[in-house]
C-alpha cells in the first residue's frame, strides 16, 4: 500500500474518533492489567460487568490476594476460563508485591514475566497505561490489517512488526484502538460492513463484490 493511502487511512480514523481508548473500564494500571488478563477469549462487556463489582471490593495486588482463590473465582466466574485466570491473577499479585513494590511495570520484559501476561497483553498495557507506541494484535487487528493491505502477515507477530513499520509515527499511539474498534464494529469477520466503511475506497479487500 502506498504511503499516501496509509496516511489517509489514519487521518480518517482520527477525524472520526480523535481520542480512542479501550472499552475496558479501569482507573489504574493495575485495574487495566487485571481487566486485560480477564479479557482473553471474553468480551469487554462481560469483563466490565465482573470488574465493576470486583474492583469495589479489591483493586490492588494486596487486596485481591487477600480474597484468595475461592472468593476471587466468585467474582469472575461469569468469564470464560475463570479458574485459570484466577490462578494467574493471584500469582501475578504475589509477584507484583514481591518484585515490583505492588506497581505495574512499564517494560515488556517485566510485564511478560507476570503469570498470564503474554506479548499481546503486555502491548495493551504499554500502549494504554503508559502511552508507548505498541500494537497488540488480536483477531480484530489481524483481520483489519490484512484486509486493508496495511500488513500481510500469517501470524500476529508478523502483522505487529509490519504495522509498526507501515503506520506513520504520528498515528502510532492511537492506531491500536482505531484498528480494534474498526474491526469490532465495521470490518467484522463474517459480513464486513463495507457500504458503511469510511475506508472503503482505500481498502484492498474485494469489497466491491458485496457492495
Amino acid at each position: 500500500m502506498q504511503v499516501k493511502n496509509r496516511v489517509e487511512i489514519f487521518k480518517r480514523l482520527q477525524a472520526q474518533n480523535p481520542h480512542p481508548t479501550t472499552e475496558l473500564i479501569y482507573h489504574t494500571p493495575f485495574e487495566l492489567l487485571i481487566a486485560v488478563i480477564l479479557s482473553a477469549q471474553a468480551t469487554d462487556i462481560s469483563v466490565n460487568k465482573a470488574t465493576s463489582i470486583l474492583f469495589k471490593v479489591a483493586n490492588t495486588p494486596k487486596s485481591i490476594l487477600a480474597l484468595g482463590p475461592k472468593k476471587l473465582k466468585q467474582y469472575i466466574q461469569t468469564i470464560g476460563l475463570y479458574n485459570t485466570k484466577a490462578t494467574n491473577i493471584l500469582k501475578t499479585c504475589e509477584k507484583l508485591i514481591r518484585e515490583f513494590n505492588s506497581e505495574v511495570p512499564n517494560t515488556r520484559e517485566a510485564l511478560e514475566s507476570l503469570p498470564g501476561v503474554g506479548r499481546k497483553t503486555a502491548n495493551v498495557i504499554l500502549n494504554t497505561a503508559f502511552n508507548q507506541h505498541t500494537l497488540a494484535v488480536d483477531t480484530h487487528i489481524f483481520r483489519v490489517a490484512n484486509r486493508l493491505g496495511l500488513a500481510k502477515g500469517k501470524n500476529p507477530l508478523e502483522v505487529e512488526q509490519q504495522l509498526l513499520k507501515a503506520i506513520p509515527a504520528e498515528f502510532l499511539k492511537d492506531a491500536h484502538h482505531w484498528l480494534i474498534l474498526h474491526g469490532r464494529y465495521v470490518c467484522v469477520a463474517r459480513k464486513p460492513k463495507c457500504a458503511e466503511c469510511i475506508l472503503c475506497d482505500l481498502c484492498e479487500y474485494p469489497h466491491k463484490m458485496v457492495l
